[in-house]
């Protein structure tokens, strides 16, 4: 199976590049220091509960679980303290998306999560929390997950990036259950990325090797080309492979390797 080309935001942005609140915490202490509750208050059948002891902040939207006393206690002093930090709540939840990436980039996806969820806390219309905990499912081999929290996110925010990276999610699960469907769902979006940006690289790509999945070899080798042409330091390696494998180069620019 073709190696997949990963084209997530934190592994081709620069995460130093990420905008930040103007105002940022004036004691940072303030909210570092908040640690999620590890509560014992006992279920009740009718209320969806997390199981005794489970951090409902390390799972994406909090589990969607009911909130404990306790744990909505803790929501409110945090809250209080961003609204005493931030000039609204939605710059609180930029900055705690923006230090998210950050961690996710370093692979720390633990703290990542519990930081795009107290992004969510504060702004559920803030799409780079549904975008992260996207990537974070991805990563963790939900990819049905990916997809309802990435959909989500798009609904709220017609980004080219994430489009393509809900592209790369979809063709994942193609090579996991060769379901077409995926296939066709992955075209789609890139066709609309490649409308909205005729000259994403990444796009072009990841098009190059659905394309290849596809068995469509001279398509995927017409993307690539161009894809390599706009960026040649962006161009996959892995996909140049999977495509000499298929069919020598019809320009003649690669070759296989002796």
């Amino acid at each position: 199976m073709i190696a997949q080309q990963a084209v997530f935001r934190t592994r081709n942005t620069n995460v130093n590049s990420y905008s930040t609140p103007t105002k940022i915490l004036s004691n940072t202490s303030n909210t570092k220091s908040f640690v999620p509750v590890q509560d014992t208050q006992t279920q009740v059948v009718n209320k969806k509960y997390a199981p005794k002891g489970a951090n409902i902040y390390l799972f994406p939207l909090f589990g969607e679980f009911e909130k404990t006393d306790a744990q909505k206690a803790f929501d409110t002093e945090f809250l209080k303290a961003c609204d005493l930090n931030f000039k609204n709540r939605h710059e609180a939840s930029e900055f705690f998306s923006a230090r998210a990436w950050e961690y996710l980039g370093e692979g720390e996806r633990d703290t990542a999560m519990y930081r795009f969820n107290l992004a969510y806390l504060l702004d559920d219309k803030n799409s780079d929390a549904y975008w992260g905990l996207g990537v974070i499912a991805y990563q963790n081999e939900k990819y049905t997950q990916a997809i309802e929290l990435m959909n989500h996110g798009l609904e709220i925010e017609d980004n080219l990036t994430l489009i393509v990276d809900l592209s790369t999610v979809y063709i994942k699960c193609f090579t996991v259950d060769a379901e077409k469907e995926d296939l066709i769902k992955a075209h789609e979006l890139l066709t609309k990325a490649l409308t909205k940006q005729p000259d994403s690289v990444n796009a072009l790509m990841q098009l190059s090797l659905a394309k290849l999945l596809n068995e469509e070899i001279d398509e995927a080798w017409e993307r690539f080309h161009q894809g390599f042409e706009l960026d040649p330091d962006n161009a996959s390696i892995e996909i140049l492979e999977g495509l000499l494998a298929k069919k020598d180069d019809p320009r003649g620019v690669f070759k296989k390797k002796n």
